[in-house]
């Protein structure tokens, strides 16, 4: 059965009674099952920091297809166990078909507090930043650099990782001091190697990572640092197509920028409960969602 088929209704929230619920994040729902954890991808969209009320079609199911994609590609060490419904607990038997192609079963690692950023060109809050001192999370860059520059080599920005709200930006030295100079340097240095290998793959797809972040996690048993969470999907990265880009202007995505665009339009003041969004918003968000996975992997989504 391929990742698109099954069940194809739009999950907001996974409900399995047997099982251990954690907790619910932005997309993802977490169960504990003894020796290892359940991540469920639901289709769930933030926007803002805001849960929105309205899921967007398949989102779950790309989100966790990417994300095996990757793993598989990158050769990396990661934490996941298997993606096969045929390893799914009895406690989860029964939501086998809600669950196939959007579940994860991974391992208990020690989750690092810092998410690691891997920015390789000018996009977002780093071109904001840099239009006002010339820098990226205080990393000084050339003049000259316009909006979607692509950057001389690409930096890396940590951020903490903050419970409710926004991540905040901080400088390597802080994430010293919080992880010890080894482990730090560990981060950033495999952060960097995971994104070259993703983005030199990616253009000969005709994508440009123009960004992307990265969680890591520490093998109680042994120390050793593994790839956690999801890795290289449009939730955690941008995408930009290679035949339109142009620098010195916000570039096309493929990610929820464009709900982003049209919740900006209205009056809603970013504060919950978000509003609902328009069919044509939601369905044009899943094209995209579909597109970058089609033109990543080279598979059919349907």
């Amino acid at each position: 059965m391929s990742p698109a088929e099954g069940t194809s209704s739009i999950i907001r929230e996974s409900e399995i009674p047997a099982a251990n619920l954690i907790r619910r994040g932005k997309v993802r729902d977490l169960y504990d099952l003894g020796e290892s954890y359940l991540i469920v991808a639901t289709d769930r969209l933030s926007a803002f920091d805001v849960v929105l009320p309205d899921g967007i079609q398949d989102k779950g199911r790309i989100l966790t297809q990417l994300s095996l994609f990757w793993f598989d590609l990158l050769g990396v060490d990661h934490h996941l166990i298997s993606a096969d419904v045929a390893d799914l607990p009895e406690s989860c038997a029964p939501q086998a078909e809600q669950l196939r192609g959007r579940f994860m079963i991974v391992e208990k690692l020690e989750i690092q507090p810092v998410e690691c950023i891997v920015r390789g060109y000018l996009a977002g809050s780093g071109w904001a930043e840099y239009q006002e001192h010339g820098t990226v999370c205080k990393i000084p860059l050339p003049e000259g650099l316009v909006n979607s520059s692509q950057l001389p080599e690409p930096i890396f920005t940590p951020s903490t990782k903050a419970e409710e709200g926004h991540d905040e930006n901080i400088p390597f030295e802080t994430m010293v001091e919080i992880l010890g100079q080894e482990r730090a340097d560990e981060m950033k240095q495999k952060s960097l190697d995971v994104y070259f290998k993703a983005a030199e793959y990616a253009r000969t797809r005709g994508i440009i990572i123009a960004d992307t972040k990265f969680e890591w996690g520490v093998r109680p048993s042994t120390g050793e640092l593994v790839l956690a969470d999801e890795v290289l999907t449009p939730d955690s990265s941008r995408f930009w197509p290679m035949d339109l880009y142009e620098p010195g202007k916000s570039q096309p995505s493929f990610d929820k920028q464009f709900v982003r665009d049209h919740l900006l339009s209205t009056d809603w003041d970013k504060a919950p409960p978000a509003p609902n969004l328009p069919e044509e918003v939601t369905s044009y968000t899943t094209s995209k969602y579909r597109e970058i996975f089609e033109l990543l992997t080279g598979q059919d989504w349907s």
